[in-house]
């Protein structure tokens, strides 16, 4: 519903302000641009969502090797002890521990396709354990939470745009993604933690928690003292191998425990070509939307006024122009997708703005419309404090991604 509205404000906000441009600056060729926009966007969103299927069918495959090859049942044994203490009001060993570890694994390694069911099955498991069935309980809010900070490893898409918009190195992006989808996460435990009064200082919690942030502050405080070539290019050869690592690590475990690799390939395959397929009209419709957004001048209007805000402030405005991803992010999915391809399609896929952009998109998920889905599969109603925590975890992502992209890219 929200996407309804953002889409519709897109063409309306754009035909008042060719309107003004029109009416009283006499810019007669305002429409015309943005006519223009329409079929030239159209044409962007087809070609991209081309491109896509090729990437799309290659990592799907890759990824139905891994889930074959039982790399996400790995993944559910080593973080399950975690999700143990942060659930508390779950009983321990209940099958719902199942279904969560399962869901957050499969998002971690980018298996939308098998985290969502998962998700929801583990949002009704943990109904049945709640005694107010409209509210939401503090396991399903930890658990929403979780997912709208959006921790993925291997963020899939977002190098496939890139490549397909031209990045000299579509990876060079992978480790800025990992810390600021990291410091997302972090925001959203401690937020729901406060909230609930859970302890977090446990021995258990410190070893996973404290131990992630630790290697991920040694990173940065190790990359502080490099210049900004240097910290390119180490990030540029560590994706790489760290990317390759892990396609060996599912096709050797795969084949150790005798599963057909190449059939496994070929099933998730046929899944990234249905994906792929099924997103274009989505991307034609939002691309569209965004491309007469910014050609009546509205676009412009509201990035300026940002950036003057911004430089009242004393501050570098370099970050300004990739903010539309950052705030359609939670709003709409396929919005800030948009918005992504729209800053590279500007600016270009390696300048600033088009890698923040992409990390802006990395950073968390979509926190409103997880909200919806998961807590209207099971007919929740009174969120409580999950919309400020999901929030709060969208806006420490934004900040890391500012601050990790000044340090690597700027």
């Amino acid at each position: 519903m929200a996407l309804n509205y953002i889409w519709i404000a897109f063409f309306a906000i754009a035909f008042l302000t060719g309107l003004v441009k029109l009416i009283f600056l006499g810019d007669t060729a305002v429409f015309s641009d943005m006519m223009n926009s329409t079929f030239a966007m159209a044409r962007t969103g087809f070609e991209t969502s081309l491109y896509l299927t090729g990437v799309l069918t290659l990592w799907m495959g890759i990824m139905k090797i891994g889930e074959k090859g039982g790399m996400v049942n790995i993944i559910a044994k080593l973080i399950s002890p975690l999700f143990c203490k942060i659930f508390p009001g779950i009983p321990k060993n209940h099958p719902v521990y199942g279904s969560i570890v399962m869901n957050l694994s499969a998002n971690m390694l980018g298996l939308d396709n098998a985290a969502t069911p998962m998700g929801l099955k583990a949002m009704k498991e943990m109904q049945q354990l709640n005694h107010d069935s409209d509210t939401a309980s503090d396991a399903q809010i930890m658990f929403l939470v979780l997912n709208t900070s959006g921790l993925t490893i291997i963020p899939i898409t977002i190098m496939a745009y890139r490549a397909q918009y031209g990045a000299a190195n579509p990876a060079d992006v992978f480790v800025p993604i990992l810390i600021a989808t990291f410091c997302s996460t972090l925001a959203g435990i401690v937020g729901v933690a406060v909230m609930q009064k859970i302890n977090l200082f446990n021995k258990t919690v410190m070893l996973y928690i404290g131990g992630a942030t630790a290697a991920i502050a040694a990173l940065l405080y190790a990359l502080s003292g490099m210049d900004s070539e240097r910290i390119e290019k180490i990030s540029s050869v560590g994706a790489n191998v760290i990317l390759f690592g892990i396609i060996m690590t599912f096709i050797t475990t795969a084949a150790f425990r005798r599963i057909n690799v190449y059939d496994a390939f070929i099933e998730g395959a046929k899944g990234g070509f249905a994906t792929a397929v099924k997103i274009i009209p989505f991307l034609v419709a939002i691309l569209v939307g965004i491309g007469v957004f910014r050609a009546s001048g509205a676009m412009d209007c509201v990035v300026g006024g940002i950036s003057w805000l911004v430089a009242l402030c004393g501050l570098d405005t370099s970050f300004v122009e990739a903010l539309p991803t950052a705030f359609m992010k939670p709003l709409s999915g396929s919005g800030a997708r948009g918005m992504m391809i729209e800053a590279m399609n500007n600016f270009g896929a390696d300048s600033f703005v088009g890698r923040l952009s992409c990390m802006f998109q990395g950073a968390a998920d979509t926190t409103f419309y997880i909200l919806a889905v998961y807590f209207g599969s099971v007919g929740i109603r009174k969120t409580r404090h999950a919309v400020g925590c999901g929030l709060l975890a969208d806006v420490a992502g934004v900040v890391a991604a500012i601050a990790v992209g000044y340090l690597f890219f700027n």
